[in-house]
């Protein structure tokens, strides 16, 4: 019987590890990640800060994301529950971004 090789979970890279934890550090202790898979691009990791703020990485996979989230000190792993969503300070700023340009006016 040929022998089955396991598929490697890939590593965040550097790059996404220091985005993640400069979110981290800009935006305060403890923070949540959230993992969301967004098709072939891979997975969206969307970072809460203590203080409300939202971030994201994007990383090639769910697997990479949770290893992301694990990987980064003061970074909890977290779902989109009521108290995730809760903690969320989104601006004005941030939901006319979220809802594009108006095709009318």
């Amino acid at each position: 019987m040929a022998e089955q090789t396991e598929k490697a979970t890939p590593e965040p890279t550097e790059a996404q590890l220091d985005a993640a934890r400069g979110f981290v550090e800009r935006h305060g202790k403890p923070a949540r990640g959230v993992v969301e898979y967004i098709g072939r691009v891979g997975a969206r990791v969307v970072l809460v800060g203590a203080d409300g703020a939202l971030g994201d990485v994007i990383v090639p996979d769910v697997a990479t994301g949770e290893a992301l989230v694990a990987a980064v000190p003061d970074l909890e792993p977290a779902e989109w529950d009521a108290e995730t969503v809760n903690s969320t300070a989104i601006g004005p700023e941030h939901r006319r971004r979220m809802a594009g340009s108006p095709l009318h006016r």
